[in-house]
């Protein structure tokens, strides 16, 4: 075994990433950490499709529904957090077995995170406040204005990434664009990675997020969202995103059948998965990749082991 090993599992929605984890954990003496930014979340289990009580009974998992829906979480809290359970684990002699598919927090831990400092609350406030006062288009001019390369990055439509970048640029007084060339910081620049990811082909990837939402439908998912939507939860708020949510949020409203809802959040989910694939198979750089969704297969835990 490596001196400060992390085993990180990597792989899109549907790829049976979760399963593997636990299966590596149980042979190499590990803890599951969660690298999904939507298992952090409370009371959306079957919505972000979060270890059973039956899975986490199988290894320990660490960092999974720490928030309540109404917090706004992001790649540095989790960052930190992850950094000391991985410490903490090494402290106890365990592996940490690092899982889930979003891009960002993964290429985060192992390359580092861009130094932007936190943005005041005041500052924040106000920005929420302008964006229902003067609207998004407004906001968006406002950000061409004071930063036109990361403008020309961003949609026009997407509210969170604008607001975020002028609230960056109020509280720092500098560009966001000059904040992202600047060099990355490790957080946990002891660490030695191992990367496994599962990379399968699209259609069976494709095929799984289709079955994925019926079964969420069957298990309740409809329930979860009736009870956001009674709590009034902030449409903006990253759990009210979560894969299916924004779509069967319009038929509990009684706005969509329930056929046509679905059908749309296997659309959306099967998009995202397609991202997620192009990310993986691009972008992260792993020490072994498997095509083949896991489903138990040994192999895939033996050779994860003859690489620590």
């Amino acid at each position: 075994m490596k001196q400060n090993p992390v085993l990180i599992i990597a792989g899109p929605t549907a790829s049976g990433k979760s399963a593997l984890a636990i299966a590596a954990a149980r042979a190499l003496n590990g803890v599951v950490l969660n690298c999904d930014s939507m298992q952090i979340y409370k009371d959306i289990p079957i919505i972000a499709a979060t270890p059973s009580a039956l899975e986490k009974a199988q290894a320990e998992h660490r960092l999974f529904e720490l928030y309540d829906v109404t917090k706004r979480g992001n790649v540095v809290e989790w960052l930190d957090l992850c950094v000391a359970e991985i410490r903490k684990l090494w402290a106890e002699g365990h592996l940490p077995v690092v899982v889930g598919g979003t891009g960002m927090y993964i290429d985060a831990l192992i390359n580092g995170i861009t130094p932007i400092p936190e943005v005041e609350p005041a500052v924040r406030a106000k920005l929420r406040e302008r964006l229902q006062s003067e609207g998004l288009t407004r906001l968006y001019v406002e950000l061409k204005e004071k930063d036109p390369e990361i403008a020309a990055k961003l949609s026009p439509n997407d509210k969170t990434r604008i607001v975020r970048a002028l609230e960056i640029i109020a509280t720092t007084d500098k560009k966001v664009s000059e904040w992202y060339k600047a060099p990355l910081i490790k957080k946990l620049p002891e660490a030695e990675f191992t990367v496994a990811k599962i990379v399968p082909e699209i259609e069976v990837i494709e095929q799984r997020c289709r079955e994925r939402l019926d079964k969420m439908v069957e298990l309740g998912a409809l329930k979860e969202i009736a009870g956001l939507l009674e709590r009034g939860i902030d449409e903006t708020l990253p759990a009210m995103k979560a894969l299916g949510v924004p779509e069967l949020s319009l038929a509990v409203k009684g706005e969509m059948l329930l056929s046509e809802a679905v059908e749309l959040a296997k659309l959306h989910t099967r998009q995202y998965a397609k991202r997620q694939r192009t990310w993986l198979r691009n972008k992260l750089q792993a020490d072994i990749e498997f095509t083949e969704v896991y489903t138990g297969q040994p192999e895939f835990t033996e050779k994860i082991a003859n690489l620590m």
